[in-house]
């Protein structure tokens, strides 16, 4: 084989290398990450799909009965509510619903469910609870945030996607 023909064929193999590692970058995913909201020291950093629910589940202050707030990321990297499950009214508990927005009962454990929220969020802070705990339900899992960051501590919660291509 000639020089030309070589170089040709290494010129080949390296593109299909340089492909491959451009899909495999780009199918890489993010995590959704929580970090103190003063410090920026990281809590937890979990791996998360675009399109991959996660769930924020609170005692509510008022009425004292769970709400979990429904998540996921859509393409652009955005978190976004798409539901509240709550049990009863109380102050700061979705009453009055914008037109696009549904409001259902579950008939077995007596919630209600509001969906098509679909607020993009580029992050969120909360305040880690400290009568109740706020617990993060992520890959089959549920994690306490009041023993992963503390009580009454206010964390910021986003999407990092670590594609470096878009």
């Amino acid at each position: 084989m000639n020089k030309k023909k070589v170089l040709i064929a290494a010129a080949a193999i390296a593109c299909v290398a340089i492909a491959a590692a451009v899909l495999f970058l780009r199918s890489a995913g993010g995590r959704l990450v929580i970090r103190n909201a003063d410090t920026g020291e990281v809590y937890l950093s979990y791996p998360l799909e675009q399109g991959e629910e996660f769930s924020i589940t609170f005692v509510h202050s008022v009425n004292k009965t769970p709400v979990t707030d429904v998540y996921d990321v859509n393409e652009a990297g955005m978190i976004v509510l798409r539901s509240t499950i709550y049990y009863g009214f109380g102050a700061g508990v979705p009453s009055d619903l914008d037109p696009r927005m549904e409001l259902s009962y579950d008939e077995e454990t007596g919630a209600m469910v509001v969906s098509k929220i679909d607020m993009e969020l580029p992050g969120f802070n909360l305040i880690v609870g400290t009568v109740s705990d706020h617990t993060l339900a992520i890959g089959g899992e549920e994690i306490s945030l009041r023993d992963l960051c503390g009580r009454n501590t206010m964390v910021h919660i986003e999407y990092e996607d670590s594609r470096i291509f878009s």
